[in-house]
């Protein structure tokens, strides 16, 4: 991948049209890294790359169920440069926006525009091919809601608000014997300017995933509530295996929906169309969970963000839950 032969691929793990995302090696140490490509060829396709370097750079301290980025290469023909995300504002950055978002090298067909971004490597695949290979479990589940719920609070009190949360953005790790959630994929995410309250930034742009995009998103006024909705569609589905077949891919997905006859409609569209529609959860069977986790999800999936749940009242939320804690013999 550079001229160092800092890297070694070993093979293709994902694509599409973000870019494509290999399974490395680090040849100095024999470690396995994951390298995602991104061709700066379109506007479009530099302002996710953009997106998700902005997101990752700017969070200060590491979490355990964030993507770690260890670096990231800007590659312009055969010549490559690595780019420090050790800073807020420096020359590198700015060289970094002029060149890519601005730049004519990008634009120009005969020049080859990459950025490769250097990542920790997750085993486990993504959260909903790992489900989905696996049979129902309350404290796997439980473990994971805890683990989510976490990642975006902390995201939250970054000023990041992620706007694609899904089963399939979300890794799992196998490091230290348990799985280990990571949330990836910031190519849609915002990083919010200025301190204070990430709620109260409020965004236009309609993005994301038809079956995870809370109401007031497909109507293209939202906050970083957006993300709790998102998260509540995951738990449901999740907790009750819910499925549904992506037309594009046909690839079975954990997600929520509100059957209209034979067609499947997202929750925030039905929503949308009807406020007052009571959701019914849970869908399948009454026992597979508690009162309260019921009471959890309906407070997550509000058709008014005001009253749904913020990223930091979850994570508290989320803990008090009996869904999955393992009874106490009297």
């Amino acid at each position: 991948m550079a001229t160092e032969a800092k890297y070694s691929i070993i093979r293709e793990v994902g694509r599409g049209s973000y870019g494509v995302v290999y399974e490395a090696m680090v040849n100095r140490t024999r470690s396995k890294v994951a390298v995602k490509r991104m061709h700066c060829n379109v506007p479009e396709n530099v302002e996710l790359a953009l997106q998700e370097f902005w997101a990752l750079q700017s969070i200060q301290r590491q979490h355990e169920n964030v993507i770690q980025l260890e670096e990231c290469i800007l590659q312009n023909g055969q010549a490559f440069q690595p780019i420090s995300h050790h800073y807020r504002k420096s020359d590198n950055h700015l060289l970094l926006i002029e060149t890519c978002l601005k730049g004519r090298r990008c634009m120009d067909p005969r020049s080859a525009c990459f950025l490769w971004f250097v990542m920790e490597f997750c085993d486990g695949g993504n959260m909903n091919e790992y489900l989905l290979s696996r049979s129902p479990d309350a404290q796997l589940n439980n473990s994971f809601m805890r683990q989510l719920s976490s990642a975006v609070a902390f995201l939250h009190r970054n000023q990041i608000v992620h706007r694609d949360l899904k089963s399939d953005n979300i890794l799992i790790s196998h490091r230290r014997g348990s799985p280990i959630v990571k949330v990836a994929d910031f190519g849609l995410s915002k990083v919010c300017q200025g301190k204070g309250n990430v709620n109260q930034h409020r965004f236009s742009s309609a993005c994301g995933s038809n079956f995870y995009m809370a109401p007031e998103v497909w109507e293209g006024h939202y906050t970083a509530k957006a993300d709790i909705f998102a998260l509540g569609i995951i738990f449901w589905a999740m907790v009750e295996r819910l499925t549904f077949r992506d037309g594009d891919t046909e690839k079975e997905l954990l997600g929520t929906y509100i059957c209209q006859g034979k067609e499947l409609i997202p929750v925030g569209e039905a929503l949308l169309e009807n406020p007052n529609m009571k959701l019914q959860i849970p869908l399948k069977n009454k026992k597979s969970m508690p009162d309260d986790l019921c009471k959890l999800l309906h407070d997550m999936l509000a058709f008014n963000p005001k009253e749904r749940l913020d990223a930091f009242q979850l994570e508290v939320r989320i803990r008090q839950i009996s869904y999955g804690k393992k009874r106490q013999r009297s």
